[in-house]
């Protein structure tokens, strides 16, 4: 019997980082599966390029919200806001099935199944960029999360250190799997490469851990570029001038992907990354990679990528002076990340979601006990 596959899907984003780029993705592979998509934003509106891109697919729907995430301050009302809004999406679109890219919405009254998937957590996050847990004001947080990952008919996570990071600040998942991103890569490709270092992350942000490679590069006899916003979420911006480091600012899809072509080597020196989709994205370009020593970056690395504890200052500009200097080697762990990205592919990602949309679809049968023969 053919598995079913939903017609029409309600499908959350938002348009603040990885996950735009994740949902724009699985998005055009859906579409070519007749999917439709109803892609509801919440959080800071779209811009216009983010709108222009997800009406090129024509088979998504784009509604827009400015509701507060729920990994911001104060967000309860806006998701109290956005859960009813959802509702309604839901009865005027009658999708067959919802796939939430949060958590907290998954408790809400739907009708059709509902998928969640858990790209981070505020938890984690704190977990690796603190070495705490967070603070009381967020156990309201993790209360709703625990409910809605609770609530999800299924949960699926991009690694396995993601989904083992949710269970342990959350509780057992029954039904879970892993995920991993994908992206299609005739979108990237390998120019010609130039003597450079190369992040692609917010200078603000300790999850990317970028500040380290800004405050080492006049140790390192190539240049540093770091595309990224300089201006943290509070407002304030944060332009320091660092010595052979070129800071380019938020730079488009486009101009990433120009980047990273003429790239020698990636370095990402991150605390955090549940999956690490720039990481996908330089491997695929030709890029030697230099990564944060994570458990997420090596179960998918592993074998492909030089490998630094994120606050080894002294190991990053070690292990980065030695590719820089044998250019051999750095081709070399340039080809190796290369293949091991071909892994990663859309299709592939595409192929395991329709697989588990089925899986959510398909009525479960009635548990029966088995009689032992007399």
């Amino acid at each position: 019997m053919t598995p079913p596959a939903p017609q029409r899907i309600l499908m959350t984003t938002d348009a603040v980082g990885g996950v735009w780029h994740y949902t724009l993705e699985l998005c055009a592979g859906l579409g070519a599966h007749g999917v439709e998509v109803v892609l509801a934003s919440m959080g800071p509106r779209p811009s216009e390029a983010q709108r222009a891109a997800a009406r090129a697919l024509g088979n998504v729907t784009l509604v827009e919200s400015d509701f507060r995430l729920e990994w911001m301050p104060a967000p309860w009302d806006d998701v109290q806001r956005a859960g009813e809004w959802l509702l309604q999406l839901e009865s005027d679109y009658a999708p067959d099935l919802v796939h939430l890219n949060g958590y907290v919405h998954a408790a809400l009254p739907w009708r059709v199944p509902v998928l969640v998937v858990g790209h981070s957590c505020v938890f984690s996050w704190w977990e690796a960029t603190h070495g705490t847990a967070p603070p009381t004001e967020w156990s309201e947080y993790r209360a709703r999360v625990q409910a809605g990952l609770q609530a999800a008919d299924r949960v699926v996570a991009p690694s396995h250190a993601m989904l083992a990071a949710l269970e342990r600040h959350y509780g057992a998942l029954r039904r879970a799997e892993v995920i991993a991103n994908g992206r299609n890569p005739a979108q990237f490709s390998r120019g010609l490469k130039k003597p450079s270092v190369l992040c692609v992350g917010r200078l603000w942000d300790e999850a990317k851990n970028a500040r380290v490679l800004a405050e080492i590069a006049p140790r390192l006899h190539w240049p540093v570029e770091l595309a990224g916003d300089t201006t943290a979420p509070h407002g304030i911006t944060d332009r320091p001038d660092f010595p052979n480091v070129a800071l380019l600012g938020p730079c488009s899809p486009a101009r990433v992907r120009a980047l990273l072509a003429q790239a020698s080597i990636y370095a990402l020196p991150a605390r955090y990354e549940p999956f690490g989709l720039s990481v996908l994205e330089a491997a695929l370009s030709g890029c030697a990679l230099v990564l944060g020593d994570l458990p997420s970056l090596r179960e998918n690395w592993d074998g492909a990528a030089v490998f630094v504890a994120p606050d080894d200052a002294d190991g990053l500009v070690r292990e980065l002076a030695w590719l820089i200097g044998r250019p051999e080697a750095a081709n070399l762990w340039a080809q190796r990340a290369r293949e091991r990205a071909a892994e990663f592919s859309a299709v592939r990602m595409v192929t395991n979601y329709l697989a588990a949309y089925a899986d959510c679809l398909t009525p479960r049968a009635a548990a029966q006990v088995e009689s032992i023969p007399a």
